[in-house]
């Protein structure tokens, strides 16, 4: 059997490979102690295909061609046959360059985003530990073959199925293969299947299957995973059944009047279904997977690489971000905060036994911030030589040193106070001890004790250093940038309760600072109650994390949760915007919707509000689709039901449809600005704002239309063909519009959207000056069309900011309403 070119067959089957002894399995798979050769990895690369599992790829023509088949290609297809039926072939060849346009761009924008999306998450490609040529080296997962000896640890993804061959133990989470939600433990001679998470232990592997030949690869349905659509999406495609519908009633009361009217019912049928064509956001998927494509990129570009593209929607929402403490809002990095020493030493003194009872070379942590902190304040411990070093033991909670000095030979020992206390034979340092210990945590540090041997080799308690992971230099910044976008940041740790408070205090957070044993075992009510009010949460477990996320959830917050561990993964999962921060586990990374590739708080703040920018965008399409459907459907509609005249031909409505699809494309590069509070989907002020644009739109084309018919005494041709080309402008103008809550001249648009627009409309203008395809009209007209499109603008920019205004203040209301509401509830 083979797939793509690739052998198919398996090497060793799982059970055979649990049976075989591991020498046996080395001297079949052809693996020395060395690992494979470079060479050899190459040539069973080539032999059995990379390391992945097939998905089943659509053939790009029959991906091309299901953009003829649906509802709105129908009505497209439809027109045209009508039109070769009635022998109109002008007509027919512009709406099936519409059709054909449409099939076009569409195909290739979502191969765009796809492409895009591919290339992000090439970024995140998990890489394995593997010995080749004598040398461990970290590859991509998907380079791996039978033969290759990899090494895995805690919070990986097994790649491959592998079997044990060193170490003690593993513990390995196997619940996405066999639905077992406990761990189950792995020793040497056992087997791994891919796909399966280690929970705890490192052991070496022998790789046995590979990709198709593995046991996920083998058993698993090879079905593509449905694209999960955002509540924004949902909402979008609301509106477009909503502009379906109300094109198909509109139009059928227009077939309805031509029929009684005694019309050419073919010449009748084929205007509706333009009609109805024009009405309908053909361009809808396309603008969205390019809008989000072009947003995932520049997420990227901020070090936020989008695993979901619907996630750029969600992070624009959130109002609730739960983040860690360690390496986010902190540095992840011990640095020395205090020296205390006790009597009869000096500050240098403590710092140099410190110094002497650590190993720079061991990569400590605590290690090298006391060593680090010496250097800083010049203690010099050259002089001194190192005899015997015991490392820190979990036992006895210390680490000592035998160091050859000046004055003879003494030990240097450091740990937890308790442990170094019990060295010392004089207990009356015991109060000092404690009271600097209690002292310490107040402050949120942690206390480490230093003691040294005298001449006589009894043991002296010297004194205590005090250690901290200190704030990232931006962290109250960012934080207090967050809360002027209306997120609240809740801080989420695994430390004390005291040492949160402080990390808290100092970078400007709330100390309401909730033990997780405050509301855990409590009733979800009264539990959601203490962890809105909280600051954040200590003493937290990653099951809590989920917890939390639920419940705010309830609330109607929309959440986004940090994590890197492997048990975050639930919790990263379950919110809705789950980041994924820098150096996380593979299984957080791909439970994650946004990984994050650079430390700190600060890449989360660029990615909401870029998210927002995206959103805005999003929210400017929505309006403006609307607003143009009614503004058109209405004028066209009623012009024939009352006047009995056809206001524009049914090629310049696919004149207009036809452009317009080319300039909307680019409102994904426009510049935009990010919302200084949550970006949620308001249905009442879309709707309202689009309603009351397209009213004015229709009532502006009215006033033209009696114009070129009362006053200019226009012919109907010439007529039908100054009100395309007002249609054309007016509705590219209202771009211009939509973009932005307040006056259009708030900041400029991008020069993509500046320049589509533009060229669209210049070449519309020729269409109606030289009569392409359509009626001339002259320049004189065309100017006079543009200068009214231009003050009708204008004017509807002045009404439109006025209604925001009123918006917002009606929001702003309902808003205090609710607290004031809130509050009462909370006092009873």
């Amino acid at each position: 059997m083979f797939v793509e070119g690739y052998a198919v067959y398996p090497i060793i089957g799982a059970d055979e490979a649990k049976e075989i002894s591991i020498s046996d399995l080395r001297e079949k798979l052809s693996c020395h102690e060395s690992g494979l050769a470079s060479s050899e990895a190459e040539a069973r690369l080539e032999e059995y295909g990379p390391n992945e599992i097939l998905e089943k790829k659509i053939n790009p023509l029959i991906k091309f061609l299901g953009y003829f088949w649906g509802t709105i290609p129908w009505m497209i297809e439809a027109a045209a046959i009508l039109s070769a039926v009635l022998s109109r072939w002008d007509d027919f060849a512009i709406i099936f360059l519409l059709l054909l346009m449409n099939g076009v761009v569409g195909f290739w924008q979502e191969n765009k985003a796809d492409n895009a999306i591919e290339l992000l998450k090439k970024r995140l490609a998990p890489a394995a530990r593997v010995l080749r040529d004598g040398k461990w080296n970290a590859i991509a997962s998907r380079m791996l073959v039978p033969g290759d000896i990899v090494r895995i640890r805690l919070g990986e993804i097994v790649p491959a199925d592998l079997k044990l061959i060193e170490g003690d133990f593993l513990q390995v989470d196997e619940s996405s293969l066999t639905g077992e939600s406990l761990p189950v433990e792995k020793k040497v001679s056992e087997v791994a299947f891919s796909g399966s998470i280690i929970r705890q232990g490192e052991m070496t592997a022998l790789v046995f299957a590979t990709g198709m030949n593995t046991y996920f690869g083998r058993t698993a349905k090879l079905v593509e995973l449905a694209k999960t659509q955002s509540h924004f999406q949902k909402a979008v495609v609301k509106i477009g059944d909503y502009l379906i519908i109300l094109a198909v009633v509109l139009v059928t009361l227009v077939f309805i009047v031509a029929t009684l009217r005694h019309e050419s019912f073919l010449q009748t049928l084929q205007f509706a279904l333009v009609l109805i064509v024009a009405a309908i956001p053909a361009a809808l998927p396309a603008v969205l997977s390019v809008t989000m494509a072009v947003g995932a990129m520049q997420l990227a570009k901020k070090e936020a690489i989008v695993s979901r593209l619907a996630a750029i929607e969600e992070m624009a929402g959130v109002d609730v971000l739960c983040s860690d403490k360690t390496g986010t809002i902190t540095q992840n990095a011990i640095t020395v905060a205090e020296v205390v020493p006790f009597e009869g030493f000096t500050e240098k003194d403590l710092l140099l036994f410190g110094t002497l009872a650590s190993r720079e070379e061991n990569g400590d942590l605590i290690d090298i911030a006391i060593i680090k902190k010496g250097k800083e304040e010049q203690v010099e411990s050259g002089s001194y030589k190192l005899g015997k070093f015991q490392p820190f033991d979990p036992v006895y909670k210390r680490t000592k040193a035998e160091i050859e000095g000046p004055q003879g030979s003494f030990m240097a020992a450091k740990g937890a106070p308790q442990a170094i206390f019990s060295l010392v034979a004089n207990s009356t340092q015991s109060i000092s001890v404690d009271k600097n210990v209690e002292l310490f945590a107040s402050k949120g540090y942690r206390a480490l004790g230093v003691a040294s041997t005298d001449t006589k080799g009894a043991w002296c308690y010297v004194g205590l250093i005090a250690l901290q992971d200190p704030p990232r230099e931006d962290s109250a910044q960012t934080i207090k940038t967050a809360q002027s976008l209306g997120v609240r940041i809740k801080m989420v740790t695994g430390d004390h309760v005291a040492i949160a408070k402080e990390i808290a205090r100092m970078v400007g957070l709330g100390t309401n600072i909730q033990p997780a044993s405050d509301f855990i075992n409590k009733p979800d009510e009264e539990a959601t109650d203490i962890i809105e009010k909280a600051d954040g949460f200590a003493q937290v477990f990653p099951e809590h994390k989920f917890k939390i996320v639920e419940l705010l959830q309830a609330r109607g917050h929309i959440v986004g949760m940090t994590g890197d561990g492997v048990n975050d993964a639930p919790a990263l999962k379950k919110a809705d915007a789950g980041i994924a921060v820098s150096g996380a586990t593979d299984a957080a990374k791909s439970a994650a919707a946004i990984v994050l590739t650079r430390p700190g708080l600060s890449v989360i703040i660029d990615a909401i509000e870029e998210s927002r920018k995206i959103f805005r965008r999003m929210n400017s399409y929505a309006i403006y689709r609307i607003a143009e459907t009614i503004r058109v459907l209405f004028f066209i509609t009623l012009s024939i039901v009352i006047f009995n005249f056809y206001p524009v031909t049914a090629i310049m409505i696919v004149l207009l449809a036809l452009l317009n699809d080319f300039a909307i494309m680019s409102i994904a590069y426009d510049r935009a600005e990010y919302a200084q509070k949550p970006s949620r989907w308001d249905m009442k002020s879309v709707l309202g704002m689009a309603t009351f644009l397209g009213l004015i739109g229709t009532i502006s084309s009215f006033l033209f239309f009696s114009i070129g018919m009362s006053i200019l005494h226009l012919t109907q041709d010439v007529l039908q063909s100054m009100m395309y080309l007002k249609l054309s402008v007016a509705g590219h103008f209202l771009i211009f519009i939509t973009r932005t809550n307040g006056h259009f001249w708030s900041y400029r648009p991008s020069n993509i959207l500046l320049a589509a627009v533009l060229g669209t409309q210049i070449i519309a203008t020729a269409i109606a000056v030289y009569g392409l395809l359509i009626p001339p009209i002259g320049w004189s007209l065309a100017l006079f069309v543009w200068a009214y499109a231009m003050v009708a603008f204008i004017l509807t920019d002045l009404a439109k900011v006025f209604l925001f205004k009123r918006f917002e203040r009606d929001v702003d209301i309902l808003e205090n309403e609710a607290a004031i509401i809130e509050k009462d509830v909370g006092k009873q």
